[in-house]
């Protein structure tokens, strides 16, 4: 029988108001590492922790909808509980999918902690947890030129649906995000 010493094991556990400052910092230590060459140095540049913090605390205390939630990967091998990945993800706005499809709207593990299991855990129990909810697919928006995180989801059983979208960054950039989607009628494979 394992014992408890006071420490969060690491693992996943829904978001609280008292994370929205962690997940502020991780969303911009993130960001900055890892999309310097997709969005503007100067939106990088411009991003308020503060005001990330206080969109995170109302995705938490006010989330757009019912099914929409945030879930945490916490890292406790240290000794200190660190808050190390989140992800955040509701129903499906896109037009074109069938009743019964949820999105992952953010997978974000904090770079210094990559390669540890953290986000894999985090998929694993986002697709629980939507599962859970009656959904059969899951599907997920990605820059196109993102290619490691692509690899991720694709070790994972996600795959394009040929779906793909252009998003304005700012007046001379644009960038096009392709859609990944997974059948998580049967258990995960993460």
């Amino acid at each position: 029988m394992a014992r408890h010493n006071g420490r969060v094991p690491t693992g996943v556990r829904p978001a609280r108001t008292p994370d929205v400052d962690d997940i502020a910092a991780l969303q911009l230590r993130s960001w900055r590492a890892n999309y310097a060459d997709i969005l503007p140095a100067a939106e990088l540049v411009a991003l308020d922790p503060v005001e990330l913090a206080m969109t995170w605390a109302s995705a938490i205390l006010n989330p757009p909808t019912a099914s929409h939630r945030l879930m945490v990967a916490v890292d406790g091998a240290s000794g200190a509980d660190v808050l190390v990945g989140y992800a955040a993800f509701g129903a499906c706005g896109d037009p074109d999918v069938s009743s019964g499809t949820a999105e992952l709207l953010a997978l974000v593990v904090d770079p210094a902690y990559t390669r540890m299991g953290h986000g894999s855990r985090l998929l694993a129990a986002t697709v629980e947890q939507v599962r859970s909810s009656g959904n059969a697919t899951l599907v997920t928006w990605l820059p196109l030129t993102d290619e490691i995180t692509r690899t991720f989801f694709s070790s994972s059983g996600w795959g394009p649906d040929s779906a793909y979208r252009d998003r304005v960054i700012s007046d001379d950039k644009i960038l096009r995000e392709v859609r990944l989607v997974t059948d998580i009628t049967e258990a995960p494979d993460c």
